[in-house]
């Protein structure tokens, strides 16, 4: 369908931001409707069909958390949150990621930031549009109690995980999977902003029996611990005598997305030995990590692409598997059980 069949619904009480966002939109083929709180937004979306939500968090009458529940309840529909809570408050943001909105803009503050942040709004709108509806409502993984059996005597590798639009809820559910005695060190980049990986890993950590924590500049690698790359740097890694460590790099080569699966995948090649990384990438627009898979492959690591059945966004696990980075192309579900087996 061409983009201009596409119908957008805008929900915000702030009638500057509704004007910048129905202009922005407009111009861009896209057919806008508006709301100016969550009430009149449920009830347009029961009258008729919009390809698309941008939701405000905090709106008169019936705020945005309590809206995306009612429309993931009656009518499932893509959402993008739109908030100064992006910065103020990453928990409920997080909260919103976990109710299935698909991602999350930071609300501009004034025309200047207007300006700087339109091709992020366009460009979240568009990886947005792409999900398939299925992929809105959250499902519970089902794996085998037998797979969860680990030795806890196995040598110590590296799971190595990258995601952007669709991957929180994912790395969560890996995070849940894993037993406290895995055997391995699992490190993940997951592009967010700065303000978002430290409570995205104080969530993980309190739903999983696995250690999780931010990363922090020398933190050891170690079994059992899952480091999340903190947001606005690059998670690297170095080894010390037999302890490998992780050190927090400046983005000198201008990549997009701060942190970068790239540069997390270049540096494990470098600094592991590849028969001892399980490098995963799962969905996401773009390309971030293939590359890196690429190299990761051709050391001897062994590597693991998500399905386009599955993806949410098929964009980085197909550049990946495209490129020849990948090892296998799996399932999701398959995915866990082949982290979990690598346990074994």
């Amino acid at each position: 369908m061409h983009k201009s069949k596409k119908k957008i619904l805008v929900v915000d009480d702030s009638a500057v931001i509704r004007r910048y966002l129905i202009t922005l939109l407009a111009k861009n083929s896209y057919e806008v409707d508006f709301a100016r709180n969550g009430q009149e937004a449920l009830e347009k979306l029961q009258k008729e069909h919009f390809s698309l939500v941008t939701l405000d968090i905090e709106m008169p009458v019936l705020n945005g958390i309590e809206t995306l529940r009612e429309i993931m309840k009656l009518k499932p529909t893509r959402v993008l949150m739109i908030s100064s809570y992006v910065h103020d408050n990453s928990d409920v943001t997080l909260e919103a990621l976990d109710l299935g909105a698909i991602d999350y803009i930071p609300k501009p503050k004034s025309s200047v930031d207007i300006a700087k942040i339109s091709d992020e709004i366009l460009r979240k709108v568009q990886a947005a549009l792409q999900v398939l509806p299925q992929f809105l409502k959250k499902t519970e993984l089902h794996v085998e109690s037998s797979i969860l059996k680990v030795n806890a005597d196995v040598d110590m590798g590296f799971v190595l995980i990258g995601a952007s639009t669709g991957g929180p809820r994912l790395i969560e559910q890996i995070c849940k999977a894993l037993p406290a005695s895995y055997p391995h060190a699992v490190c993940v980049v997951q592009h967010m902003p700065t303000e978002f990986t430290a409570n995205f890993a104080k969530r993980l950590n309190s739903v999983s029996e696995i250690t999780v924590a931010e990363a922090q500049e020398g933190m050891e690698l170690e079994k059992g611990k899952v480091i999340i790359a903190k947001g606005g740097k690059h998670l690297h890694f170095r080894k010390k005598l037999k302890k490998y460590s992780v050190t927090l790099a400046e983005n000198i080569r201008e990549r997009f997305f701060v942190p970068s699966v790239d540069e997390m995948f270049l540096s494990a090649a470098v600094v592991m030995p590849a028969g001892k990384i399980f490098a995963v990438e799962l969905t996401g627009i773009g390309d971030d990590g293939a590359d890196g898979m690429v190299e990761l492959r051709r050391l001897g690591a062994y590597t693991i692409a998500e399905s386009e059945k599955t993806a949410v966004v098929y964009g980085m696990p197909k550049e990946a598997a495209e490129r020849g980075g990948a090892s296998k192309v799996l399932d999701f579900e398959d995915i866990v059980k082949e982290i979990l087996k690598y346990g074994q």
